[in-house]
This record gives C-alpha cells, structure tokens and sequence, in this order.
C-alpha cells in the first residue's frame, strides 16, 4: 500500500531542493514545488530569463543565480558555501527536472560528498508524458540527446538495437532530419512515435513505422522527444500513408469492418488502429 505524507510548510528543511518545473505549460507545477520555491533563500536556475517568466506567473520573487553547463563549475564554491550557511537553495532547469539531460549533477555530486542534505521535489517529465501516450506497454530505457559524435552515435545504437523495451531519446528536429538513415539502419523493425511540443498549444503526436520515416511530411521545430517501441512489437504495424489513403477511398463505400479485412489482409496491422483511424475520418465529415 502506497503511503502519502503532507508536508508542513513552516517546516522546510535547509539544503538543496532538486526542483522540477513545467516543460511546456505553465500550470503543470505542483503545490509542493510552488511551496518550495517561494521559501528558497536561492533559485539556481538554467536561465534567469526563461525561470523569471515561471516565478513571475507565481508570484516568486527569491534572488536568481544563472548556473549552465558553462558556469556550473565556476559557481560550485560559492553554491556550496550557501548551503553550508543554512540556507534553503533549489535547484531548477528550463523545463522539467534538473540533472535528467539538464545541468545540475556537478551540484548534486558536490552537495553529496559534503553532506549536505538533498531533497527532491518531482513533476512534470517529457520522458514519462510521451512514453505515457505512446501505447506501448512494459519497460523503456532513457537515453537522453542524441550524442554529437558519429562513432558514438553509432557504438550505441549498436547496443541499443538489441535492447527489448521501448527506448526513448530528446532529440533537435534539425538533428531529426539529418539522423533518419541511421535510424533506419538500426531500428527498422521497429514502430516509433514522434512528440512535438508536448503539454503546449501545438502539441501533436506521429506515429509511423521507422521503415517509413522518409514518407513523413511534417514540420517539426526545436527540441522534440522520439519513442520507438519494443522489439516484442516488430511484426506488427502502424498504418503509413498509402494506408491511409487507401481507407478514405474505400470509407466512401464499405463498411468499417470490410475495410479492417482489406488493410489487414496482407499487413500486420492492429484492428483497433484501423477502427480507430475509421471513426476518425467519419467523425470529421
């Protein structure tokens, strides 16, 4: 049985707050992080003018320090010597949780060899949000952004290709584009679902087979998040764009169940999805 604990929060600890924060829509913050935030001494943050909007909405006004890949060790004595002046300090990013494909490890790692007590505060999770609506079932791995290096890129999908779970990476959509030949070559038989501007107001989901990711005709922009199913699911299909095309000529004369026997006679292709991908077009006309 799982337990639950209500914090009191005229009984904040000092230390270090790992705190995660929206990764796209404002109000997915929780009341505890609002909570922890407005007692921090300290707000180390990605950037003060991305953090400034969030706190802002919030009404959080806590003195700022800018801490990036760039400066983070530059600022660890300092950061340091506050949470040993019994200070409270949190620890945000960007978006979502620091320390997960965001700074903030080299502070972790530091505050644990000093034992200085390390609190987490838990939200929003890009990661967990597309997995959650991927339809996949059962174990995903994380691996983070795609590595800069070619025979890096390479070694690991070398590994990762044999790995039976679900897989899910942060990705630039201009990488995106550039990377297909090697996700082809090494994820071909596998589905894969594209997550675009997740929690936000052009937040939209692909789904195609990865031997079909040349066929996409979409526009992606900035950072977007891929999940490619497990291998457990490799003979098994998402319906591509002939498919498609092929089922709003026969929804004109046949009735959805003819059609879920004509598409999946020679493919592998869930009913559900081709019922689904049916109501759909009827409801739109």
């Amino acid at each position: 049985m799982i337990s639950f604990t209500d914090f009191n929060k005229n009984k904040l600890e000092n230390g270090l707050y790992v705190v995660s924060t929206p990764i796209g829509n404002l109000s997915d913050i929780s009341f505890r992080a609002i909570d922890v935030l407005s007692q921090s001494h300290f707000i180390v943050c990605e950037d003060t003018r991305v953090s400034k909007k969030l706190l802002e909405k919030y009404k959080i006004k806590n003195k700022l320090i800018s801490n990036h890949k760039f400066n983070e060790k530059k600022n660890l004595e300092k950061l340091i010597g506050l949470l040993k002046s019994d200070k409270i300090v949190s620890l945000i990013s960007d978006a979502g949780t620091p320390c997960v494909s965001d700074p903030g490890s080299v502070l972790v790692n530091e505050a644990i060899k000093e034992n200085i007590k390390i609190y987490s505060v838990p939200g929003a999770s890009s990661v967990a949000a597309a997995f959650s609506v991927s339809g996949f079932t059962g174990k995903y791995f994380f691996y983070g952004f795609f590595p800069e290096k070619k025979n890096e890129l390479e070694n690991d999908f070398k590994t990762l290709a044999n790995l039976n779970c679900s897989i899910v990476f942060f990705i630039s959509a201009k990488k995106f584009e550039k990377k297909k030949t090697e996700i082809k070559k090494y994820f071909s038989k596998r589905k894969l679902v594209i997550c675009k501007e997740i929690t936000k107001l052009y937040e939209e989901y692909f789904r195609v087979n990865v031997n079909d990711v040349d066929k996409l005709n979409i526009n992606l922009k900035g950072e977007i998040t891929l999940v490619f199913s497990p291998l457990a699911l490799d003979n098994e299909n998402f319906l591509d764009t002939e498919d498609k095309k092929k089922i709003k000529k026969l929804i004109k004369k046949s009735s959805i169940k003819d059609i879920i026997k004509i598409i999946s006679k020679n493919k592998k292709i869930s009913k559900k999805e081709i019922y689904n991908f049916c109501l759909n077009i009827k409801n739109e006309s």
